[in-house]
């Protein structure tokens, strides 16, 4: 019997294994078939060089797909007329690459022929009777070509193609228009994949007597492509092998670029998204049709990361989950905490994080997480369904970088329905939080396939959708062959709902902040000065180093004190006035003076408000025993040696005025 062999082609990344080819292969070999796996992206950046294959992957827009056109005269053939069109079109006039950034695309693609003889001449394909391929983002038109060299040198073996850009109608499309792919895994493989090696080894028919496997893509007597629907989900994720990440590893250490790489391990906790299941958010295509949310026992979870970092040794690790199984702030995390292991984890979230949560993240070793913060509106936050608010947001940013959690986010604009009024409220909030790390992008939003936009897009009042322009230079077909093998489409707003320049100041700002970032910050110190005293009767020191702090020292006590503690999460008006009642009984005061005081701090930019609620912005610091540790606990450049209690009363309203 032959072996299978499975591929990961450019423009996969260098620095993670396959995650989706590596369950495979160990699922493969429970089921008694032999597979081997070859990271030919690494092959390619050794012909490119390293800085140049990152460069292409990394620096370039993606949506310019510069490294899938790289591969076209190599699975098409020389098409002068086509190439000249893509870089005059794509390049030049759409994103107006400078002639160097060209020059450096066409020389990477002058080496593509060379790595395709290279592969034909180097793997024993004899070996093999089947090579998987998988293709996510710009893997699509290398796995092609080299697909279509081993077809015509060796017709015996059957190609099967899977990932996302196979994906349900797009695979079924992809298939009818490359005759040399034989088979497509469309969605999760982990059980149509063995089931159809298994097949495929034994020639038995996809149309013969036997059930069809869900998830397979196949050509009929007649030739003609047909699907037997989507896979079958995997429900139990305990269930799911230990991904082999060995060939990865091989392959780095062998390869000549493998010094200038630092690996990451890919880790999978669970599957789907809870909060899409219960509100999709309208411009997010991720999951396609496996949206129903399935995740790992703890038990199972840390067993398997604890295997996959002692094997290989790598403490970097990035779990790939859509978003976090909640339930895991009450076991999982915890006990990965408790273990103390050295790990830098990247995690997705959901912003409405509590503080203890996001303590427990970074107890946990979680440094990095997304948590899908793309707007500081409510307005197009509920346009979005996000399910949160800009305040919320700004909390979860506030308590990350307490944590010194790096969180990734991004400002998204163009959502059919917002109003320059959303960003010129979002401008003053950007203004106020500056001190913060900034959002590493602002872009326009897509239309990706899968996501509400694409699915109903007159109900949000977009128009004319069709195919990125890009994909005409990828695929020669015709408008419906290209509209079902898209994944990104161009759009046009209903004229009468048309939001095109709202955001221009906020894009602007956010491009000057990351260019500029703001010196000093805005810290609390809870400080005491004897023994013996309680946290209630200590003050609260309030340093604002930024250059436009108002009030660079501020020492709170008493009511004033527990309103900016207790704002430290947002709060309504209601549920501040409730609260000092609560607790201070005996205190005469007013909810108008209470709202008189938290609007001065507003005013001086130690609070944020969105009109009725309140968020206290400055990151707390650990106490400290006496004034002279202030420095030592907290340094600040030019620590203004001044009485700590001579700002407040001069410049903002009290609770007692």
């Amino acid at each position: 019997m032959k072996k299978v062999l499975l591929i990961s082609m450019p423009m996969g990344a260098l620095e993670r294994p396959a995650l989706g080819l590596s369950l495979l292969k160990e699922r493969l070999r429970q089921s008694g078939f032999e597979c081997d796996m070859r990271y030919l992206n690494f092959t390619f950046a050794e012909f490119v060089g390293h800085d140049q294959y990152q460069w292409m992957g990394y620096q370039l827009p993606y949506t310019a797909f510069a490294g899938d056109w790289s591969f076209t005269e190599a699975l098409y053939g020389e098409r002068p007329a086509a190439d000249q069109a893509y870089i005059q079109e794509v390049l030049r006039n759409t994103w107006r690459l400078p002639e160097s950034d060209i020059q450096n695309i066409l020389s990477f693609r002058s080496k593509v022929s060379y790595f395709l003889d290279y592969c034909m001449e180097t793997i024993p394909w004899s070996d093999y009777a089947i090579v998987g391929f998988t293709s996510t983002f710009e893997q699509n038109i290398a796995s092609l070509a080299l697909a279509k060299r081993i077809k015509k040198v060796f017709p015996k073996i059957k190609t099967i193609f899977g990932g996302a850009n196979w994906e349900g109608e797009m695979g079924l499309e992809l298939h009818r228009q490359f005759s040399f792919v034989d088979y497509v895994c469309s969605g999760e493989a982990e059980q149509s994949f063995p089931a159809l090696v298994e097949r495929v080894l034994n020639r038995t028919p996809m149309n013969g007597k036997l059930a069809p496997i869900p998830g397979v893509i196949y050509r009929d007597r007649r030739g003609v492509s047909v699907s037997t629907g989507p896979s079958e989900l995997i429900r139990e994720m305990d269930e799911l092998p230990i991904p082999d990440f060995s060939d990865y590893f091989r392959d780095l250490q062998q390869c000549t670029v493998g010094a200038s790489v630092a690996p990451t391990l890919l880790f999978e906790t669970s599957r789907g998204c809870w909060w899409g299941a219960k509100s999709h958010c309208t411009f997010c295509g991720l999951n396609g049709g496996t949206m129903a949310f399935r995740s790992k026992s703890p038990r199972r979870a840390l067993d398997e990361l604890e295997e996959l970092v002692d094997r290989w040794q790598v403490s970097n690790v990035e779990v790939v989950d859509n978003i976090l199984d909640m339930k895991y702030f009450a076991d999982m995390l915890p006990a990965l905490a408790r273990a103390r292991r050295p790990l830098q984890l990247f995690y997705e979230v959901k912003s409405n994080l509590s503080r203890a949560q996001v303590k427990t993240l970074q107890e946990a070793g979680v440094s990095r997480i997304q948590p899908g913060i793309e707007s500081l509106s409510d307005h197009v936050l509920k346009l979005m369904r996000k399910g949160t608010t800009a305040l919320r947001n700004i909390q979860l940013l506030k308590w990350a970088q307490e944590y010194n959690i790096i969180v990734e986010w991004n400002m998204l604009y163009g959502f059919p329905g917002e109003t320059h009024e959303d960003y010129l409220t979002m401008l003053e909030m950007l203004k106020q939080i500056r001190f913060l790390r900034p959002p590493g992008a602002t872009g326009p939003i897509r239309l990706d396939r899968f996501s509400p936009y694409h699915n109903n897009p007159a109900d949000f009042g977009l128009m004319n959708v069709r195919p990125l322009s890009t994909y005409h230079h990828l695929y020669p077909f015709d408008e419906e062959s290209l509209r079902r093998i898209s994944y990104y489409f161009d759009f046009d707003y209903d004229p009468a709902n048309n939001p095109t320049g709202f955001a221009a100041e906020v894009i602007d700002y956010i491009k000057e902040w990351r260019a500029n970032p703001q010196s000093g910050e805005l810290r609390s110190v809870s400080k005491r000065e004897g023994t013996g005293e309680t946290p209630a009767k200590r003050s609260l020191t309030i340093l604002d180093t930024r250059p436009n702090a108002t009030v660079p020292e501020l020492v709170l006590n008493g009511l004033e004190k527990a309103a900016y503690e207790f704002c430290d999460e947002l709060q309504s008006e209601k549920s501040i006035v409730r609260y000092l009642r609560s607790e201070f009984p005996e205190e005469e005061f007013t909810q108008q003076g209470v709202m008189a005081f938290l609007d001065s701090l507003v005013a001086n930019g130690l609070m944020i408000t969105d009109g009725s609620n309140y968020l206290s912005l400055a990151l707390r610091t650990p106490v400290v025993h006496a004034a002279a540790e202030l420095t030592e606990s907290f340094p600040i450049p030019d620590f203004p040696a001044r009485p700590a209690s001579s700002y407040l009363r001069a410049e903002l309203k009290v609770l007692h005025a």
